[in-house]
């Protein structure tokens, strides 16, 4: 959709709308709201985590980034669906205020991160449209990316929202918007330890500028905090690594309130290690707007080197989840563990089997590897077979963070799409751990369709895995490409992880097009979670 370049659309809810500049500026003022403000008091709304409406029970989120919308394939549709039966809002770039129309390809919903960015209670949802072609010049900027915020009410949100629509030139000061950006490629939000709302922006197919070069796809993220917003890559004061072509810096993003974590899963290790991966970690501590480094990883680290080796193709951070963590020493979550997916990694001489390593992050920077593990570590369930990414997504939880964190509190649940179930091919399944463990396989399970907690039964190219989210009790799957005669428009499942452990049958929650109040629009539901 063509759109004014480095314009913000704003609609409130008075029915005022305009298009607003605000190249360099670091904030703007809409309906009485200041964008990234501090908190305020929250005069009507109770809620926390992902509660819309404010009544203090978690809503929970839906994309289908695939789903036709007014006739336009691949426009993308995001569903709310919530709490206590009171019903669905569904949302797409054809909601009045959005400022820009469903396009073909738009992939509206392609990420989601929420967190109450102006203070009122009410939980407010960030969308990316990172194949959303901007305007500039007369001429489109394809691919270039689009970021909507969405504001939550006790009303709920969708139609009638206060709603904030940027291209990156608007949010970031001195960007411009260039075609393959993917602005919003990926986001993170929340709350950081100062109070503030926080969101972190992915532009992995950001080109940076070194000395007069400028290197394509070398990727960076937009930090914003309170009012400060900042652009940070790989040549900003105190981040680790370099900037090369390629690096894809903001592919993968993950969050708590003191860290979060910056995959660069093209990030070339040595000279010719293209694609091995990295990861970025930063707290959430600002100076001069900038958060601060902590440290860089990968799998050729020197002077504390992780299990593996850095390899072509490896992808080390396409995938990351992090959590808090409490060492016996504090009484609060100082630290946290970072899950990191390398869905590309080579076991022994099979290509594309995947690993998955779990750190322990601590104020100072210091890390700790905790695991490193596949398919083919002793004592865990199955083998590592070529093609099944062990790793492409992972969703770690502290089920219990308000105490000392031992084994019992923390699960991981590892997506494995490409695997083969019963002999049929690219069925996918979920691999959970008890990652603190002292034996990895001490307490693993396999999650496929049609046996314990997963419904349905496994078709080929389900890809289950490729989708996954993990609540403090809940584990969410999505299998947005199912094959089930059942569920041929994707389907979402919600499973207690106590269900998971086998201590209780609470039941697994079923949610799909068609059924239970959602209406039977989709291509490919639940395809973030």
């Amino acid at each position: 959709m063509r759109v004014f370049s480095g314009g913000v659309v704003v609609k409130t809810r008075s029915g005022m709308s305009g298009i607003i500049a605000v190249l360099g500026l670091l904030t703007a003022t809409v309906g009485g709201t200041v964008i990234g403000a501090g908190p305020a008091v929250a005069a009507t709304c109770a809620g926390t985590g992902s509660d819309f409406n404010g009544d203090g029970l978690v809503d929970n989120v839906v994309t289908d980034p695939q789903a036709t919308v007014n006739g336009v394939p691949q426009a993308g549709l995001v569903r709310v669906l919530y709490a206590g039966g009171k019903g669905v809002s569904e949302i797409s770039q054809a909601t009045p205020g959005m400022g820009v129309a469903p396009e073909r390809g738009d992939q509206f919903g392609s990420a989601i991160a929420w967190t109450d960015f102006n203070g009122d209670g009410c939980t407010d949802l960030a969308i990316g449209s990172p194949n959303e072609d901007t305007g500039g010049d007369g001429s489109d900027v394809r691919d270039a990316g689009f970021l909507h915020i969405i504001y939550g009410s006790m009303s709920g949100i969708g139609t009638g929202s206060t709603i904030e629509s940027y291209t990156q030139a608007a949010f970031t000061p001195g960007a411009n918007n260039e075609a393959g950006d993917r602005f919003a490629y990926a986001l993170q939000a929340g709350t950081a330890d100062s109070g503030q709302p926080y969101l972190v922006v992915g532009v992995p197919g950001e080109g940076v500028v070194v000395d007069g070069v400028n290197h394509v796809n070398a990727g960076a993220v937009v930090y914003m905090q309170g009012t400060s917003r900042v652009t940070v890559t790989q040549n900003s004061e105190g981040v680790p690594g370099v900037v090369e072509d390629g690096d894809q810096f903001g592919a993968a993003l993950a969050g708590t309130n003191r860290y979060f974590a910056v995959g660069e899963p093209g990030e070339t290790i040595g000279t010719d290690a293209v694609a091995a991966g990295g990861v970025a970690v930063f707290n959430h501590t600002l100076s001069a707007g900038m958060p601060t480094p902590l440290l860089g990883v990968d799998q050729a680290a020197v002077g504390e080197p992780l299990t593996g080796v850095a390899e072509s193709g490896d992808r080390f951070g396409a995938a990351l989840s992090m959590t808090g963590y409490r060492p016996s020493s504090q009484t609060y979550n100082s630290d946290a563990l970072l899950a990191i997916g390398t869905p590309g990694e080579s076991i022994g001489t099979v290509p594309g089997a995947g690993g998955v390593t779990v750190l322990r992050i601590e104020p100072s920077g210091k890390y700790t590897e905790i695991k490193a593990f596949d398919a083919g570590t002793a004592n865990v369930e199955g083998d590592p077979a070529a093609g099944d990414f062990f790793g492409q997504r992972v969703a770690i939880t502290n089920t219990d963070t308000s105490v000392v964190t031992t084994t019992s509190t923390v699960r991981l649940a590892v997506g494995v799409p490409g695997r083969d179930v019963d002999g049929v091919r690219d069925a996918g399944a979920i691999h959970v751990f008890n990652p603190l463990d002292a034996d990895i396989g001490t307490a693993d399970k396999i999650l496929k369709r049609g046996s314990g907690v997963l419904p349905g039964a496994p078709n080929a190219r389900d890809f289950t895995g490729v989708a996954l989210r993990s609540g403090t009790s809940v584990l969410y799957v999505g299998i947005p490409y199912s094959k089930d005669s059942a569920t041929t428009k994707g389907v979402l499942y919600t499973m207690p992880w106590t269900d998971i452990d086998g201590t209780t049958q609470v039941g697994t929650k079923t949610f799909q097009p068609g059924v239970g109040g959602l209406s039977d629009i989709g291509t490919a539901f639940a395809t973030v979670g």
